[in-house]
């Protein structure tokens, strides 16, 4: 439910309802392979599972212990699919970018939990680069710029490719945000290397004041998101606004609480009231 309350806060027109499908299942397979990469793996286990999506080849199967196996073919399985939908779609084949954005994501995972391993505490600059790539902003956007269901264009493809403004930027407003929700559960079960434990350790500061320089930060960095809205690129109108909508629905559902991982009573209710239990439009 958490995740299709996700995929309907990015896409809530009615005609976008296989965006919401296909965002519903990346979701999913990004929460589940971040609880293996976070709590279950080895550090061994994680680096061939890294590998095995990277290389995008069924026979590493044989390579990976079995819990893994479930997730990887899961995972091979849901983007393929998708691959092949856009190939009869639009005549593009679109693989190598969405392999190229999941190996991508799972090396900054990867990294992450060498960090943890080593009980080590990266630079709030070093944490930064990697976590905005490791918060899943840019997979999540790259499949749905896919999924909109639109004309696919070089110059798109290459932004893409490139990591342009508008998957970055809202990335590290989700990452931030998740952050800033998400610490205090972290700490708890050992993890160290989050924006606000980086930043108190570098500096020397309170949690407090760490909290309003990442609060200062996302305040920082949604002007530039602002900005991105009326520069020219290779985008349509549309997916820029699935670029500003990650990063609304980020400081809607990270910034009082974990809204995917522990949602509150008041998260629970959140959804209960916009989808479960929607208001009539008679009472709006």
């Amino acid at each position: 439910m958490e995740s299709f309350f996700w995929a309907a806060a990015l896409a809530f027109e009615p005609h976008f309802n296989n965006l919401r499908k296909g965002l519903t299942k990346v979701t999913c397979l990004i929460n589940t392979i971040d609880d293996v990469y976070d709590i279950y793996g080895t550090l061994d286990e994680l680096e061939l599972f890294t590998s095995a999506v990277e290389r995008w080849d069924i026979k590493t199967l044989e390579s990976l212990p079995q819990y893994m196996k479930i997730c990887f073919l899961a995972l091979y399985n849901t983007v393929n699919e998708m691959v092949y939908e856009a190939l009869i779609e639009h005549g593009q084949d679109i693989l190598p970018y969405l392999t190229k954005a999941w190996a991508d994501m799972l090396k900054a995972f990867l990294q992450e939990a060498k960090w943890q391993h080593d009980k080590s505490l990266p630079s709030f600059h070093e944490y930064l680069k990697n976590g905005w790539v490791s918060v899943s902003g840019i997979l999540i956007l790259g499949h749905a710029y896919f999924l909109l269901n639109q004309k696919i264009t070089k110059q798109a493809l290459e932004s893409l490719q490139n990591r342009h403004n508008l998957l970055c930027v809202p990335s590290i407003i989700f990452r931030l945000c998740n952050d800033l929700g998400t610490s205090k559960a972290e700490l708890e079960r050992g993890e160290e290397a989050n924006s606000i434990m980086c930043y108190t350790h570098e500096t020397g500061c309170t949690e407090e004041h760490a909290r309003e320089r990442i609060r200062s930060t996302i305040d920082e960095t949604w002007k530039k998101m602002n900005k991105e809205q009326f520069m020219d690129s290779p985008f349509t109108k549309s997916f820029k606004d699935r670029a500003i909508n990650l990063g609304r629905f980020s400081e809607c559902t990270c910034l009082n609480g974990d809204g995917i991982g522990a949602p509150d009573s008041r998260q629970q209710n959140q959804i209960r009231l916009w989808i479960v239990e929607p208001i009539p439009l008679e009472n709006i």
